[in-house]
């Protein structure tokens, strides 16, 4: 199916969302913030990127912005709790700097795997 890159300071967000994806078949590579993410995806691609918004080391809204710069952009789920900013904002301002979709934490399994098979199909939308 699906090459995936999760981008999650929270381990047992990652490996949730990991174990979710990849019991449907697809592929998931994870990193702990941006700039491994972004290594990750230079160096082995993704058909899509999930990433946290606040992160140590390189925050997601830095995340997406660096992704939308790269020859072939991916789709972009950005994902977040909100912080002390409130979910709504914070996922608004992602997908300003080019998040395709958004999903506000705590999200339900089902809702994560209805969002990424619509950004996989091309018709991804925001939710949150």
């Amino acid at each position: 199916m699906a090459h995936i890159l999760v981008i999650d300071d929270d381990e047992a967000i990652r490996r949730l969302i990991r174990e979710t994806l990849e019991g449907v078949g697809h592929s998931v590579r994870e990193a702990a913030d941006g700039k491994q993410g972004m290594r990750a995806f230079r160096d082995y691609g993704a058909d899509l990127v999930i990433t946290n918004i606040f992160m140590p080391e390189q925050e997601g809204i830095e995340t997406i912005s660096e992704l939308q710069e790269e020859q072939c952009p991916p789709p972009i789920l950005a994902i977040s709790g909100g912080g002390a900013t409130g979910h709504t904002r914070v996922l608004e301002e992602a997908e300003l700097f080019g998040a395709t979709a958004t999903l506000a934490k705590p999200f339900s399994l089902a809702d994560l795997h209805d969002t990424v098979t619509g950004l996989l199909a091309g018709t991804g939308r925001a939710a949150s």
